[in-house]
């Protein structure tokens, strides 16, 4: 079997070297005699000289040959070599010969072979950039999530892990987090994208933010609903750096790019102070609060007028939760009537009372933007 063309097909192909494919082919034909011919000791060598890969079956040096496929004779074997004596054992070329059923076990071997390599080399090439922005393409626009081409290698988005505002474009350019890369491909891709998290976010502010990236600026916290807004708790280790205007920039210049990524999503960027009210009381904005008043570790009742109510809350709820979640309290709206009580994990309060405040907030959006 002439192997040099191969080889060096594979080479061009897979980027692999000469050496550890011509092991590989050995590999598979192996398995294919092995598969064969299960009771004969047979190795497999490559070569170099003939191009070829030659099969050897190991023969036992006897007086008298029995079994001519595992024995051979001693005068024979000292033909072959002079230092040979009975017991010994010799490696000679193998005569038999392989079916179709046995050459696609070759086949399936040596592409399981050059499967595990290609990903141990992806596995190996990305597991230090866990946790970092990647760019890519879009590749291909699957229901699932998107297939995202970075160079030579594929990663995947799930649709699980895209925001609500992404739009699948082949041939556009993505960035995301790289939010995990596995040992073995999961449905053809190994590296596994994302760019709904905290953390996605984040990473943007390092990119745009040279303060954020220099550690001058804390985040303390994020919280996300991805395509509607995100809250951003910052700290400045510098007081004569303002940590909320330069993560804004001027007009706008160093959050803009960040909108954009995401779609048009809000991002509320909030100074963390050592006032808890304050901070709960600026993770409500755009409502004006009256009052904040701090009942033990986890709760807070904050006052504020009707009218600032359906502002607080938000669409869904979701101005609230999220307010819930960058503080760590759960948050009651108090006025003239009953409060209502917002946990972190979400709302929670009497299904008349929810229907009811949802409504109005959906109305007062709904006329917002039809104004």
């Amino acid at each position: 079997m002439k192997l040099s063309a191969v080889i060096e097909e594979l080479e061009k192909e897979k980027g692999l070297d000469r050496a550890v494919l011509s092991s590989i082919i050995c590999e598979g034909m192996l398995a294919a005699y092995t598969k064969r011919y299960p009771d004969l000791s047979l190795k497999a060598t490559y070569d170099k000289k003939t191009d070829e890969i030659k099969i050897l079956v190991e023969k036992k040096v006897v007086p008298s040959v029995k079994d001519a496929e595992i024995e051979i004779g001693a005068r024979k074997a000292k033909n072959i070599d002079k230092k040979i004596k009975e017991g010994d054992t010799l490696w000679l070329p193998f005569e038999g010969k392989i079916g179709r059923i046995e050459v696609l076990r070759a086949k399936q071997v040596i592409a399981t072979k050059i499967r595990d390599i290609e990903a141990q080399a992806v596995y190996d090439n990305f597991k230090d950039k866990v946790g970092s922005i990647i760019y890519g393409v879009v590749h291909k626009c699957e229901r699932r999530g998107t297939l995202v081409k970075l160079q030579d290698v594929f990663a995947f988005l799930p649709k699980s892990l895209s925001s609500p505002s992404d739009k699948c474009a082949v041939g556009h350019p993505i960035r995301a987090l790289l939010k995990e890369v596995l040992p073995q491909p999961r449905n053809e891709s190994q590296l596994i994208l994302d760019r709904v998290s905290g953390e996605f976010l984040m990473r943007l502010f390092e990119l745009e933010v040279p303060e954020v990236f220099e550690k001058l600026v804390e985040i303390k916290n994020i919280s996300r609903a991805p395509g509607y807004k995100s809250k951003i708790l910052v700290y400045s280790n510098d007081k004569n750096v303002d940590p909320v205007g330069a993560c804004v920039g001027v007009g706008g210049a160093r959050i803009k790019p960040i909108l954009k990524e995401l779609g048009g999503e809000r991002i509320d960027v909030i100074a963390w102070g050592d006032s808890r009210e304050e901070i709960i009381k600026d993770s409500l904005k755009p409502a004006e609060i009256i009052r904040v008043e701090v009942v033990g570790d986890k709760v807070a009742n904050v006052w504020l007028d009707e009218d600032q109510r359906s502002l607080a809350i938000g669409k869904k709820g979701q101005n609230i939760s999220l307010a819930a979640k960058i503080s760590g309290f759960e948050i009651n709206l108090v006025d003239s009537e009953s409060p209502i009580e917002i946990k972190k994990d979400g709302p929670v309060v009497e299904e008349v009372e929810v229907e009811a405040e949802l409504a109005e907030v959906e109305t007062a959006e709904k006329n917002s933007e039809s104004d």
